[in-house]
């Protein structure tokens, strides 16, 4: 017997609009949360209209356009809720529809799993979903792949609306400060090493938070222990959750090699895992906790520097580039702060986006409408979670930076080349820096 899928019944909604208004093959994304015996899936998305493919669209579909999409979608989803699928909206025989959404489906997970920093556990869920609707006919077929097999063959599998999916699902938060330290080589103003540099301590870091202990409500709960908060229909529970991270050995050791610079992250950051309803257990908590740190942190390093590398491509041909990198310079950059949509037609369940701080709200409004096709007004947006990092005017970076690549320390209820959080509370959080300096 194939997969369930339980779906919040305003997808079926949301689907019925689109088979209603497309004028062509439309495709979009599942999003939802799996587990080992059935799967959620609390909204869809379709695939935003790219102006310059509209008169060469014809019958083939952007493949690279539907992939991008799942990526920037993928980033704007907090812990517990992922890319569950692909469905396409077309009057095509469903054979071929078929191969063209095997080709998507592992298209996608492709493109999604290579930004993730963990390896898949044994007990995650590597099934797919695939969604046919016949415009005309209003026919739905629900099919599966095996995405760790690349010769996967489709499975049938049930496809069941159902309203309030996750009205009753429970919620667990944390706080964590993070402070990481990456050495560049001489050549870090190559965009590409510094990429693979950060990349490379953003795993190791991933890893040693992994290994890291998490407390939930203060205890350190054993794996199977049940999280039953949200056994009952329409009661939410909310966890507060401490993850205890050991210091990296590596510094502790005698390590010397040449650097032309380093990188400094650090800064306080605000994760959640959303948990389904049906008998969660600490040991899921833990899991989507863990890797909604590890991605939220990641994702706001990736924005920044694929910004720094545009940057470059337009400065190459500067003059003036050559000698700056003669001289020793500290450069400040605040990574942007999280911001969080609620998702009105399925109960406690949010998205977020990331705000940088010469942004607008409605610039995260147009973004939500945009990848995620929700139309949030500003009011709406749940932006006390983490306050943004604001860089001096009186710049400590005219001071010298030794050899060692020793970074600044912040002083106290101040910012020095480094957000801190500055309030107790746990949610009201400073949110993370980016500092990059020569050596």
């Amino acid at each position: 017997m194939g997969r369930g899928y339980i779906v919040e019944d305003a997808v079926e909604g949301y689907l019925t609009k689109l088979c209603e208004q497309q004028a062509g093959a439309v495709t979009g994304l599942l999003i939802g949360q799996s587990s080992s015996q059935r799967d959620f899936v609390v909204m869809a998305t379709r695939t935003p209209q790219r102006e310059e493919s509209t008169a060469a669209a014809g019958n083939s579909l952007d493949k690279e356009w539907v992939t991008e999409h799942a990526r920037q979608v993928s980033r704007m989803l907090p812990g517990g809720l992922s890319v569950l699928g692909v469905f396409i909206i077309s009057d095509t025989d469903s054979k071929d529809t078929l191969t063209t959404l095997r080709q998507l489906v592992f298209a996608v997970e492709n493109v999604i799993s290579s930004e993730h920093l963990w390896n898949l556990a044994d007990d995650d869920v590597t099934d797919c979903v695939t969604l046919h609707v016949n415009p005309k006919t209003r026919k739905t077929i629900c099919r599966t792949f095996d995405i760790k097999d690349p010769k996967s063959m489709a499975k049938p599998a049930d496809w069941k609306y159902q309203s309030g999916v996750c009205s009753s699902w429970s919620m667990v938060t944390c706080c964590l400060n993070v402070d990481m330290l990456v050495p560049l080589p001489d050549n870090r103003t190559d965009g590409e090493i510094m990429d693979k540099c950060l990349k490379e301590e953003l795993r190791v870091w991933a890893h040693q938070l992994e290994s890291g202990v998490c407390l939930i409500d203060g205890k350190k709960l054993a794996e199977d222990t049940e999280l039953t908060g949200g056994q009952k229909r329409n009661v939410r529970q909310t966890y507060t959750a401490q993850l205890l991270i050991t210091p990296d050995d590596r510094r502790l050791t005698d390590v010397v090699q040449r650097c032309g610079g380093s990188v400094s992250v650090r800064g306080a950051i605000h994760s959640r895992a959303y948990l389904h309803s049906n008998k969660p257990k600490a040991k899921l908590a833990e899991k989507l906790l863990k890797r909604d740190v590890v991605s939220t942190v990641a994702t706001r390093v990736q924005m920044v520097l694929e910004e720094l590398l545009t940057s470059e491509e337009e400065s190459k041909s500067s003059s003036s580039s050559s000698s700056s990198r003669d001289k020793q310079q500290t450069e400040q950059f605040c990574l942007p702060h999280r911001v969080f949509c609620p998702v009105k037609v399925s109960g406690p369940v949010c998205v977020c986006d990331y705000q940088f701080s010469d942004e607008a709200l409605s610039e995260v409004t147009d973004r939500l409408k945009e990848m995620l096709d929700i139309d949030a007004a500003e009011e709406d947006l749940d932006t006390r979670q983490e306050t943004p990092a604001e860089i001096p005017e009186t710049d400590v970076a005219a001071e010298p930076i030794g050899e060692t690549a020793e970074v600044l320390e912040p002083k106290r209820n101040n910012y020095i080349g480094v957000a801190m959080a500055i309030a107790v509370a746990l949610l009201a959080t400073a949110a993370s820096m980016l500092y990059l300096s020569d050596a």
